[in-house]
């Protein structure tokens, strides 16, 4: 264990610093300080040394060079089993440092809050960040302290140990140090990149979550939940909670709020779909869509969920539901089953990039953030859709959107009827699709279709006509295009094009 005798303290938060300076001070510790914290600590009548009486240079520039120089430095790098060092140490007057303690300017806070690019730039701390990354460097003979999320373990320590410190906690808050400068430094790059080909991403805290997909691999979530969405009852969120819930919100997101939407996913697609005048109706309808596939699924509304809602929905059994909010007496029904997970959910705004590891490495690809509307409609047939089929048809296109490809699905009155979803034929998809719409003794007749990618061959549209589908949605782009347009107009269907392909792979 190494006895504490000398620390230096320049913070940006003061909030905490207190207590740990006056158990320093208690510990007959020397303190070094700079600017506004050593006048903070001498308002508080702590012994501190200004940094300017070891360096005999003020603090210049505006405050940008403050610690920048060898006296400081070199009291903190120096090697105390290296000879050379310590006789250097002595000729050029040198004061021991064996205590760092650094919070730096709010760089990313700072991002946030302002557009001011003058202000942020003075924000990149300079003194800060090479202050902790020589103190961590040199863990062996110095302890750095590199956050103020740092200052109460820390204080901890300091109680329990009266100011001695081992090697392994040196060698842990070295770790902290270059997780806390690497983001910094993270933070500031993805601030000024412009270029594509280079990818950065830092997060400083992890989640660990139940397992991962299976319960033999582990899982781990970085992020911050908590702005996501407010978890009120139930059990810890897993893996793959949240890949559904991802889904969910996704989708959720392209109705707006004056668009009453009840959705149910199972396994990332959506199972059950409806737009309607009441909650109740829209959940009845979502469900009435696979109330098999339902079973287990993930509920979600962009509205408020009551009493009424909440008695309906806990007749399933489901095991996560989202909603914009809830009511009390709509809580006390959803809290009954303590498994059962329930969340309100904020509107914040999402990545805009996708990024999956791949091989040994990752893709990194711009969202799909194309919602189609009317006004990318291009109608290629004879026959030019109704309203209410066009409706229909910017409704399943949306569905279609977030359904794993290959896909086909079927709406019918802003309701999703079917989808046949993750086929290796798009033949297969429509098959499966109509399959389900029997089953479920849906009627097909003025049905409208969505495709997320182009029909090369008119097989689809044919099935689709022979089971009553009246109008279809898709990309186009396909060489034979005309071959699905011609059967469209032989057989009086309506057929938009959107220039818009929707795969997801």
């Amino acid at each position: 264990m190494l006895k504490i005798k000398s620390a230096l303290i320049s913070v940006f938060d003061k909030k905490g610093i207190a207590e740990i300076a006056k158990k320093l001070d208690s510990l007959d510790v020397k303190i070094y300080s700079t600017g506004g914290t050593e006048s903070f600590l001498s308002d508080l009548n702590i012994n501190v040394i200004k940094v300017e009486d070891i360096t005999s240079y003020p603090s210049i520039l505006g405050g940008r060079v403050k610690t920048l120089h060898p006296k400081i430095f070199g009291g903190i790098l120096n090697r105390s089993s290296n000879e050379k060092d310590n006789f250097e140490m002595v000729k050029y007057d040198i004061p021991n440092i064996d205590l760092v303690i650094v919070d730096l300017y709010p760089f990313e806070k700072t991002v946030e809050l302002s557009k001011d690019e003058t202000e942020i730039i003075e924000k990149i701390d300079i003194g800060g960040i090479s202050l902790i990354r020589a103190a961590a460097k040199n863990f062996t003979d110095v302890l750095t302290i590199s956050s103020k999320d740092q200052y109460q373990p820390f204080l901890n320590i300091l109680n329990k140990y009266q100011g001695k410190t081992s090697l392994e906690i040196r060698r842990e808050y070295s770790a902290k140090a270059f997780n806390i400068s690497s983001h910094y430094d993270t933070a500031i790059f993805n601030y000024f990149n412009t270029n594509n080909l280079s990818f950065k991403s830092s997060f400083r805290n992890g989640k660990v979550l139940r397992y991962g997909e299976n319960p033999h691999q582990d899982g781990f979530f970085f992020g911050k939940l908590n702005e996501m969405f407010v978890q009120l009852s139930g059990k810890e969120l897993s893996f793959n909670n949240l890949l559904d819930i991802d889904s969910a919100i996704n989708l959720i997101q392209e109705f707006k709020p004056k668009s009453l939407a009840f959705a149910i996913f199972k396994h990332n697609n959506a199972c059950g779909l409806s737009v309607r005048s009441s909650v109740k109706e829209a959940y009845l309808d979502a469900l009435a869509g696979d109330p098999i596939s339902a079973f287990g699924g993930v509920l979600i509304t962009n509205q408020e969920i009551n009493l009424e809602v909440a008695t309906e929905i806990d007749k399933l059994f489901f095991e996560i539901v989202l909603a914009k909010n809830y009511k009390e007496s709509a809580l006390e029904i959803l809290k009954k089953k303590k498994n059962r997970i329930v969340l309100k959910y904020n509107d914040i705004q999402l990545p805009k990039k996708n990024i999956r590891t791949c091989l040994n490495g990752l893709l990194v690809q711009d969202k799909d953030l194309k919602t189609d509307n009317e006004h990318d409609l291009k109608i290629v047939t004879k026959k030019n859709p109704e309203k209410k089929e066009i409706e229909d048809l910017l409704f399943a296109s949306k569905i279609c959107k977030h359904t794993k490809s290959n896909t086909i699905v079927l709406v019918k009155n802003k309701q999703l009827i079917s989808s046949g979803t993750g086929q290796t034929s798009r033949v297969d998809a429509l098959k499966h699709a109509i399959q389900k719409a029997n089953n479920f003794k849906f009627d097909l007749s003025g049905a409208v279709m969505a495709s997320d990618a182009f029909f090369p061959f008119p097989d689809c549209v044919e099935i689709a006509h022979n089971h009553g589908i009246s109008s279809v949605i898709q990309p186009g782009g396909s060489i034979k295009d005309n071959l699905s347009i011609d059967f469209c107009d032989k057989n009086n269907i309506s057929m938009v094009h959107t220039g818009i392909r929707h795969f997801k792979h």
